[in-house]
C-alpha cells in the first residue's frame, strides 16, 4: 500500500482533526445519558469515577490507536484495522458495525436527541421529522465540498466547546445548587464492581465514543502519521476534562430523583440554574451543540463504506465518488440507514446495541497493538504507544469486565447485537468468493 503518512498537503490539518474528535465525543452521551445511570446507581461518588474511568480509559485507546492508525495509514477505521491485522472477515464485519450502529446509528441518535431539546423550547414539532432533516441537512453539506464541510465542522466545535465551558462557569456562580458530597460511602466499593456499574460504563463509553474519529478520515489528514497521534489524545484529553466538569454541574444542580431516566438532562440543569426560561434556551444551546455531533457523524462514516467498497467487489458501488472526490453513494447509504433507525427505534435500544458492538469492536483493535508487534516487529511505527504495555491493557481490561456483565444482564440488547453480527457473518460468507484486496497489504 502506498504510504500516505508524509505525502502532500491534505485538506485536513491537526486542528480539524482535533475538531472532528471533539465534536463526535461532546454530544449525545454526555447530555443524554446521566439519568439512566442514576436510575441504578445513587452514589454521586460512584457516578463521577464512572466518568473518570471512561475519560482514562479512553485515553488508553487513543494512545493505543494513534499508534495503529500512523503505522497503517489508510482511511477506514477498523474495518481497516481489523482486515490488516487479523483477517479480512473480521476487517468485514467491523466494517458492518460500523455501517449499522458505528455511525448511522450515533447520528440517528445524535439528531433524536436534537428533537427532544428542540422540544424543550419549540414544543409540537414533530420530532422524528425533525430529526430526520438534521441528518438529510448535514447530508447535503459534507456531499458538496469537503473545504466546506471541514470549515463548517471547525466553526460548530469551537462554538461548542465555548458553550459548555459558560455553561460550567455559570453553573458554579449561582445560588441555586444542591449539597452534594463526593465522599465515599459505605458499600461503593460493592456498587462499583457490580453489574449495574458495568452496564453504566458501557454507557459511558458510548458517550466517549469518537475518541478515535480521526483514523476514519487518515487519507485527508496532512501529514497523518504525526498530526494522527496528536490530534487523539488532544482531543481525548479536552473531552475528558470537560466531562467530568459537565456531570459534577448536572449531579450538583439537579436531585437524582429527577434525573432518573430522563433524557433532556442539560434541559433540567439549565432550569435549576438559570430558571424555566433560561432552561429553554439553554435546551436551545444544546440542540445546536448536537448538530455538531450529528454533522461530524454525517461526515465520518462514507469514508469507511468508501473503502470497503475499495476493497469488495461486490460493494464497489459504495467507492463510487463525486467529481470533487467525495463518497457521494456511501453518503446516500449510510442516511438511508441512519431515517431507518430514526423511524424505527427508541432512543435507549439504538443506545444500548451501538454500546455493546462498538465496544467489542474497539477491544479487537486495541488488541491489535499487541498482536501487530508479535507478528510484524519490524514494521515502520512512527509513534508508539505510551506505556505499553500498560495502557492497551487497562483499555482491554476494563472493556472485557464490562461486556461480561452486559452479556449477562442486557439479554435481549446483547442477542440483537450478536444478531447483527450474525448477518454480517452471512453477508461476508456470501460474499467471500468476491472478497479480495485491489491494494497490497503491505
Amino acid at each position: 500500500m502506498t504510504n500516505v503518512g508524509n505525502g502532500g498537503s491534505k485538506p485536513l490539518g491537526l486542528t480539524t482533526a482535533t475538531a472532528f474528535v471533539i465534536a463526535a465525543m461532546v454530544g449525545t452521551g454526555v447530555f443524554t445519558t446521566l439519568g439512566f445511570q442514576v436510575a441504578d446507581i445513587r452514589s454521586p461518588f460512584a457516578i463521577m469515577m464512572l466518568w473518570l474511568v471512561g475519560g482514562v480509559v479512553a485515553l488508553c485507546g487513543a494512545l493505543s490507536y494513534g499508534e495503529l492508525g500512523a503505522a497503517l495509514p489508510r482511511s477506514g477505521g477498523e474495518y481497516h484495522i481489523l482486515r490488516r491485522v487479523y483477517t479480512p472477515a473480521l476487517g468485514f464485519l467491523a466494517g458492518w458495525v460500523s455501517a449499522t450502529v458505528g455511525f448511522a446509528g450515533p447520528s440517528a441518535l445524535a439528531a433524536i436527541a436534537l428533537a427532544s431539546y428542540t422540544d424543550a423550547f419549540i414544543p409540537g414539532l414533530p420530532a422524528k421529522h425533525l430529526a430526520a432533516g438534521a441528518v438529510l441537512t448535514f447530508t447535503l453539506i459534507h456531499a458538496s465540498s469537503l473545504r466546506v464541510g471541514a470549515l463548517f465542522q471547525n466553526v460548530l466545535t469551537g462554538l461548542k466547546v465555548c458553550l459548555i465551558l459558560g455553561f460550567i462557569v455559570a453553573a458554579f456562580t449561582v445560588d441555586r445548587a444542591q449539597e452534594l458530597s463526593l465522599v465515599p460511602q459505605v458499600g461503593v466499593l460493592g456498587v462499583m464492581t457490580g453489574p449495574a456499574f458495568a452496564v453504566a460504563l458501557i454507557f459511558v463509553s458510548y458517550a466517549y465514543t469518537g475518541w478515535n474519529a480521526a483514523i476514519y478520515v487518515i487519507d485527508e489528514i496532512d501529514q497523518p502519521s504525526r498530526t494522527l497521534p496528536r490530534a487523539l489524545l488532544l482531543g481525548t484529553g479536552v473531552v475528558t476534562v470537560l466531562y467530568v466538569l459537565l456531570n459534577y454541574v448536572f449531579l450538583r444542580t439537579v436531585a437524582m430523583d429527577q434525573l432518573a431516566g430522563q433524557i433532556e438532562v442539560g434541559f433540567l440543569a439549565g432550569v435549576q440554574i438559570f430558571g424555566e426560561a433560561g432552561g429553554q434556551i439553554t435546551a436551545a444551546i444544546i440542540a445546536g451543540l448536537l448538530a455538531s455531533t450529528v454533522s461530524a457523524y454525517v461526515f465520518l462514516g462514507p469514508r469507511i463504506l468508501m473503502v470497503m467498497g475499495e476493497d469488495i467487489p461486490a460493494l464497489a458501488w459504495l467507492s463510487v465518488k463525486s467529481r470533487r472526490g467525495l463518497p457521494v453513494n456511501a453518503f446516500i447509504f449510510q442516511t438511508v440507514l441512519a431515517l431507518t433507525f430514526i423511524y424505527t427505534s427508541t432512543f435507549p435500544q439504538v443506545l444500548l446495541y451501538a454500546s455493546i458492538l462498538l465496544t467489542m469492536i474497539s477491544t479487537l483493535a486495541v488488541a491489535g497493538v499487541y498482536v501487530l508487534r508479535s507478528t510484524e516487529p519490524n514494521l515502520v511505527r512512527p509513534y508508539r504507544t505510551w506505556g505499553y504495555p500498560v495502557t492497551p491493557a487497562i483499555y482491554l481490561a476494563v472493556n472485557v469486565w464490562a461486556l461480561t456483565f452486559v452479556l449477562m444482564n442486557e439479554t435481549f440488547a446483547s442477542l440483537v447485537g450478536l444478531g447483527i453480527l450474525g448477518v454480517g457473518l452471512v453477508l461476508y460468507a456470501v460474499m467471500q468468493r468476491l472478497i479480495f484486496s485491489r491494494v497490497p497489504l503491505d
